[in-house]
């Protein structure tokens, strides 16, 4: 504006040529000068003509706007293309990431996701998947891995269960079933809780989800995947198990791939800014 008003000598001429408020122009140049201390413009009954202060800022203005119209003239960057395959455990797949994954194909339309919902994780040497998200610390080996997100975890349960509990009432759980026993959530649950009743088996967590808020008992979830969940509270308990790490896993050759390396950076941003949602505050 500054700029502008030094060209047109007049706030209306100003106000036209940016399509603006003449008021408003008035308002940035008082806003303006205020800031920089020295006046920049005299009133006269012939317009506006800039002060000494203000030609000298002119020169710097002057450099502003032709790179900023210079930035406004860069041809748009191609639109990311390809495939992209993804693995992560079934709870973080359908009840965070999938949708969570829309607002790229809308910016990149020919971007296309495949998410494998998967305990046991796809091979990325042998490129069976591109970008794996992984509860726990990698071993070393011919992957890039960077960790996204602590996953803190609580106890969920009805409404009536943390009544019952406060009331001195005998616990019950929900939790994995024999075939997923050594599932770290399931050992350390066994390990604190022994010989306490399971109300509800599941191999699965959306199951248990499903299990506590029909009242089977309470459940051992991740934040993010309860927190909001409709029938469900927290519960108190004398302790939790220890969060668990979430680590975001690539090929080294991803970076070569521009789609690729695009969807990495989302995930890395998308958790960077989901964080307390996993950490449970």
């Amino acid at each position: 504006m500054f700029a502008a008003l030094a060209r047109h000598g007049s706030l209306s001429a100003t106000a036209r040529a940016l399509g603006v408020n003449h008021a408003t122009v008035a308002r940035r140049l008082a806003g303006l000068e205020q800031a920089l201390g020295p006046k920049l413009f005299e009133r006269r009954p012939t317009g506006y003509e800039l002060t000494a202060a203000g030609r000298r800022a002119l020169e710097s203005a002057s450099v502003m706007e032709d790179a900023a119209r210079g930035f406004s003239q860069l041809e748009p960057a191609p639109s990311l293309a390809g495939l992209v395959r993804i693995t992560a455990t079934p709870s973080l797949a359908e009840k965070f990431l999938i949708a969570r994954l829309r607002p790229l194909q809308d910016l990149h339309p020919a971007l296309d996701f495949e998410v494998m919902a998967e305990r046991r994780p796809a091979s990325l040497p042998r490129h069976q998947s591109d970008i794996a998200l992984r509860l726990g610390r990698p071993e070393r080996g011919e992957v890039l891995a960077r960790r996204v997100a602590r996953v803190a975890y609580g106890f969920y349960g009805t409404p009536d269960w943390r009544d019952r509990l406060k009331d001195g009432g005998a616990l019950a759980f929900v939790g994995f079933d024999e075939a997923a026993a050594q599932v770290p959530e399931a050992l350390w649950l066994a390990r604190r809780f022994r010989g306490l009743r399971l109300g509800f088996r599941a191999n699965y967590q959306t199951g248990q989800i499903a299990a506590a808020r029909a009242g089977f008992g309470i459940a051992l979830l991740p934040h993010f995947l309860a927190a909001g969940e409709p029938g469900l509270v927290e519960v108190r308990l004398r302790e939790v198990p220890p969060a668990r790490e979430l680590w975001l896993l690539t090929r080294r050759d991803v970076r070569r791939a521009p789609h690729l390396r695009a969807v990495t950076d989302y995930l890395v941003d998308l958790f960077r800014r989901e964080r307390l949602l996993f950490e449970g505050s």
